[in-house]
């Protein structure tokens, strides 16, 4: 049976470029989950029979409300040399452009290596209780969220941070891939319901996405947790943005992620 990620990111030749199409199952407020769009741009450039080497960053613009039903995907390798290759891919509905996204695969060696980031101080994820995803957000219901911190307000009371850090896999479980890693890196509420303390009218913009592993790292994970950490840095003027971090449970780094978001409130609510 198909797992319902792999359905929302499949993708088959149809015309020109690839074709798609939205699943219920990872449904959002508006249109399909940002995470899982971002996946299926990644993935239509795994599939090109040109690419080569690994994801190292992505960059998805979200330009109009993708609409539930087929969308087809173009890629084009815009250069490439021994160690890089530098992708723009499209996401199109009917006649018009929903998406845009950059994508560099690269070959990585062995070279000094260091991290400076540190790993959030946390418990297993074993020993943190579940919280069932929102009702009405669907797509929430497909993965096994256990909030160590920052969790969706409920209690109309503003927060001075807007820190939010859980322990995250699908649900039902699936082995993680690249695709996945970029899913999960939009796996976050907008930050500003946290510090406002209830929902506000927000959508991503663009996100961009860093990879910090190679093939066999990733493979290595399995379908065990990540460790998921986000905050925002500035709310300004009717935009956000958000940093992100994605953690193994052995304290790998994975991927660290950024966000553009559009929200609408003011002093009135």
């Amino acid at each position: 049976m198909t797992h319902p990620f792999d359905a929302a990111i499949q993708l088959e030749a149809g015309g020109q470029g690839l074709a798609g199409r939205t699943v219920p199952e990872y449904a959002n407020m508006v249109g399909p989950f940002g995470g899982a769009s971002a996946a299926a741009l990644l993935r239509a450039v795994e599939l090109h029979p040109e690419r080569a080497g690994s994801p190292v960053a992505l960059t998805v613009n979200f330009a109009a409300p993708i609409a539930d039903g087929e969308f087809h995907i173009d890629t084009n390798l815009v250069r490439a040399n021994r160690t890089n290759q530098h992708w723009t891919v499209s996401l199109h509905q009917g006649d018009g452009v929903m998406a845009t996204a950059t994508a560099v695969f690269g070959t990585r060696r062995d070279t000094w290596s260091d991290i400076e980031a540190q790993m959030p101080d946390v418990p297993a994820p074993e020993s943190v209780e579940r919280t069932p995803g929102p009702e009405g957000i669907r797509f929430l219901q497909n993965y096994d969220l256990r909030f160590v911190a920052g969790p969706p307000p409920v209690d109309g009371v503003a927060r001075p941070s807007s820190t939010t850090t859980l322990w995250v896999r699908h649900d039902p479980v699936r082995d993680l891939d690249f695709s996945a890693l970029a899913a999960l890196s939009d796996i976050f509420y907008p930050r500003i319901f946290l510090r406002r303390g209830e929902p506000v009218p927000a959508g991503t913009i663009s996100m961009t996405v860093y990879f910090h592993v190679e093939d066999a790292e990733v493979v290595g994970l399995g379908d065990d947790y990540v460790l998921a950490t986000a905050a925002g840095q500035q709310f300004a003027r009717g935009y956000f943005d958000q940093t992100a971090q994605l953690w193994s449970r052995d304290g790998a780094l994975l991927v660290t992620s950024s966000q553009i978001v559009y929200y609408k409130y003011s002093f009135g609510g």
